[in-house]
């Protein structure tokens, strides 16, 4: 379950909670961690068997930024949302749906992601064209061409 963020404006917002979908590999992944555990304990935690508190990711992340041979200052957790975001525009994930698992609108998915994504415009537009190739195989001789009109 995906909590709502609480951005927005108009004092305190309350935060809901919505089933998005995961894959089947981080599935197994979540079931064996969770093997043995009570249905109300934390999934994730701490090496230690902690709880994850908010300022415990800035660091390990950042150490693995730097590990990976990037800048920290330009890639932060943050990072990741948007990466997921733009895979599911790319594979042409429906913007609405995109939308509604990332707590967002389509307006604001148009106004940050578009520049991201219109170099690949071209290969999804011809997803959806009508293919006329040549066929590979002879013409059969009950097959004629339409003549055309003068």
């Amino acid at each position: 379950m995906m909590p709502s963020s609480k951005k927005g404006k108009g004092g305190v917002k309350k935060v809901t909670r919505k089933p998005v979908p995961i894959s089947k590999e981080l599935s197994d992944r979540l079931r064996i961690a969770a093997n043995g555990r009570a249905d109300s304990a934390p999934l994730l935690v701490k090496p230690s068997g902690e709880r994850w508190a908010k300022s415990d990711h800035p660091r390990p992340f950042r150490r693995a930024v730097k590990d990976a041979g990037l800048d920290p200052k330009e890639i932060t957790i943050y990072s990741l949302r948007h990466a997921a975001i733009i895979r599911s525009l790319l594979a042409g994930v429906p913007t609405q749906v995109v939308a509604s698992n990332c707590d967002t609108s389509v307006k604001m998915l148009q106004a940050n992601y578009a520049r991201y994504i219109s170099d690949h415009s071209d290969t999804i537009a011809r997803t959806g064209l009508l293919h006329t190739a040549a066929p590979q195989t002879a013409i059969p001789a009950n097959v004629v061409p339409l003549r055309e009109r003068h």
